[in-house]
């Protein structure tokens, strides 16, 4: 195969992702919240693969005829965005007034963040939450809080978005990779077992994506509070 057809390749992978959202669309308009979330994960996981992919073959070199960035980022909006906030309000989840205010924050606030040149920092991670609403939204679906706790999670971590806090990008913050990594593959196994079950209280897997959200939502923090070691050359 030539370089051009492997990076093509890559993004033709990359554009399966509108197609999972139209699906996790389709069932979030049937109430198949199950189902949704299903789509989603799926879609997450593509999206953790083809980064990866798109580094080692070069898609800026061999298949610059489309912009991968760009790409990227409209299906994350789909995906990461505007689905999972339909979710949180017509699911009933968020009730009254608060419904409203959540889908116009969630999707006001990431647009703005999505289209922000200061997102990434320095050891690719992100500069404020990422808009990842959609994990948010699974453990809302699978431990369904108080819908004032529900709220009071949205407004705050849109508000981390336009903060220097930082957030570690799974597969490209090298720091406590070696955990970050494992525990990325692990919120996705539980996200969709959480939703193969219907979200069933029961289920262990509600207790994993609480353990595995909260790692990925301080790690950087706390990489910020914890000074890195140098490690002494030679």
């Amino acid at each position: 195969m030539t370089n051009h057809f492997k990076a093509l390749s890559v993004h033709l992978l990359t554009a399966t992702g509108a197609v999972f959202a139209m699906l996790a669309m389709l069932a979030a308009a049937g109430h198949n919240w199950d189902l949704m979330f299903l789509w989603l994960v799926v879609a997450f996981a593509v999206d953790g693969i083809d980064g990866p992919l798109a580094r080692k073959y070069q898609v800026k070199d061999h298949a610059d005829e489309f912009d991968g960035v760009l790409l990227d980022l409209i299906i994350d909006y789909l995906t990461y965005v505007f689905i999972p906030a339909y979710a949180l309000f017509e699911s009933g989840l968020l009730g009254g007034w608060t419904g409203w205010a959540a889908i116009i924050v969630i999707t006001y606030a990431s647009a703005l963040y999505f289209s922000d040149t200061r997102m990434k920092t320095k050891d690719n991670s992100f500069a404020g939450f990422p808009g990842c609403w959609n994990m948010l939204a699974i453990v809302i679906f699978a431990l369904k809080p108080d819908f004032w706790i529900s709220f009071a999670l949205i407004v705050v971590l849109a508000t981390t978005m336009f903060t220097s806090l930082k957030f570690v990008h799974p597969v490209r913050t090298k720091r406590w990779k070696n955990i970050t990594l494992p525990m990325a593959f692990a919120w996705t196994f539980f996200a969709g077992w959480a939703a193969w079950v219907d979200f069933d209280p029961e289920s262990w897997a509600s207790w994993g994506l609480i353990l595995t959200s909260v790692y990925l939502l301080f790690a950087g923090i706390a990489q910020q509070v914890i000074p890195e070691r140098n490690v002494p050359q030679g």
